[in-house]
């Protein structure tokens, strides 16, 4: 029998610090293409990230997903990972990538697939860099 299909999201918030840098351009085309970003101090931000999870409804549990696994796999990363660092030099997987917010929804979609033990529901990352700077991402390669 068919089933409903839901997407459930849960936010949570972060704060870290990166410095928009690459080492695939020269100072000065950093400077040009990340301009303040590329403060070699770096800078922060409190980033809101909220993860939605989509697929049928469980018809004995009402569930797509038990909430307080959702929560916990997010912490892992988020809150372990990311919280209070230094993306550029406390995250390994940074060092060699720019640490851009489109980056990092990416970093986040993947770790996340790694630990869940059915990534197939992992539907978004939607990280607030600011009020007005969002980015998603759904898993999507253009290849």
């Amino acid at each position: 029998m068919a089933r409903p299909i839901a997407y459930l999201t849960r936010k949570e918030s972060i704060s870290s610090c990166h410095r928009l840098h690459s080492n695939n351009l020269s100072e000065e085309e950093n400077k040009n293409v990340y301009g303040k970003c590329n403060n070699y101090w770096g800078h922060g931000h409190n980033y809101t990230v909220e993860v939605t999870v989509r697929g049928p409804v469980d018809s004995v549990t009402g569930m797509v997903m038990n909430l307080s696994d959702l929560k916990l796999y997010m912490k892992k990363v988020l809150i372990e990972q990311l919280d209070h660092k230094n993306l550029d030099k406390d995250v390994s997987h940074f060092k060699n990538v720019v640490s851009t917010t489109e980056n990092v929804a990416i970093y986040v979609f993947n770790e996340l697939q790694k630990i869940m033990p059915n990534p197939g529901l992992l539907y978004e990352v939607k990280i607030y860099e600011t009020d007005r700077n969002i980015v998603i991402y759904r898993g999507e390669i253009k290849c």
